[in-house]
């Protein structure tokens, strides 16, 4: 019987827990180990990267990491993508909060913005959620109870380290949510297709949940007849809506314009 190749023995897939996660992705990855070092379990690189990932190796030795510089199929075979761009990490999932632990670290005064993602399942749309939920400084991303949405190697990668930045929250049950967040003094603003006030013309309050519901179902009706509003982007019409992030992204740049500093580039 012929040898494996010490290639081959490298790019196994290892046995994950359910408590770890594989991420793929430079940012993704690099954002990761900025913020929580220590949740590094494994990792695979191509060699062009072993330059930009010196300070991660560097860290694996002191920490007796396992790390492989492996070929870029058998990154592709790890990361279950040929979109690895050159790493990939096994790491300790992030922990998410309970909607009671969330509040509790929020600040009692100014704006505070979260997203209810309601019926939201692709992991590319959360993903793009992610960044522009960064980037525009969102407390959290409120997961319904029961859902399966969570953080995925390809949900990391598209959020281009948004997912580090960002906490997802996993929510009780919807009557419970909604009695919690208006008890913390949040209002709720459903985003609808039809028939909501144009963004542009609507109030926007600075301590807001923005409900924001999966393409074609939209926010469940319960759920949207509980928010104090019903919110819509208007448009020329060419086209029925937009994408759930990148209606996200709209929403959440207007909010960013009437509640937020400028950034300091701006001053």
């Amino acid at each position: 019987m012929a040898a494996r190749t010490p290639e081959r023995d490298r790019a196994r897939p290892p046995v994950r827990r359910a408590s770890e996660v594989r991420l793929y992705g430079l940012n993704a990855c690099l954002a990761l180990f900025a913020r929580r070092p220590q949740d590094l379990r494994k990792l695979w690189l191509s060699e062009s990267r072993i330059g930009a990932l010196k300070p991660v190796l560097a860290w694996c030795v002191k920490q007796r990491i396992g790390y492989r510089v492996v070929a870029d199929e058998d990154l592709a075979r790890l990361a279950g993508s040929s979109h690895h761009e050159g790493v990939v990490f096994d790491a300790l999932r992030r922990e998410e909060p309970t909607l009671e632990a969330w509040l509790r670290g929020l600040p009692l005064e100014g704006p505070v913005l979260a997203l209810w993602l309601d019926g939201v399942g692709n992991p590319h749309n959360l993903g793009a959620i992610l960044r522009s939920a960064a980037h525009f400084g969102v407390a959290g991303v409120l997961l319904p109870h029961g859902s399966g949405l969570g953080l995925s190697g390809a949900a990391a990668r598209v959020a281009e380290g948004g997912a580090e930045a960002v906490p997802l929250v996993r929510l009780p049950a919807m009557r419970e949510a909604l009695q919690r967040l208006a008890a913390a003094g949040f209002a709720l603003a459903a985003t609808v297709v039809r028939d909501g006030t144009p963004l542009y013309a609507a109030e926007l309050p600075a301590r807001l949940v923005l409900v924001m519901g999966a393409e074609g179902e939209g926010v469940d009706p319960a759920l949207a007849a509980a928010c104090a509003q019903r919110l819509g982007i208007p448009g020329t019409g060419a086209v029925e809506s937009l994408n759930v992030a990148a209606a996200t992204a709209v929403f959440l740049g207007e909010w960013w314009r009437r509640h937020r500093q400028p950034y300091p580039l701006d001053r």
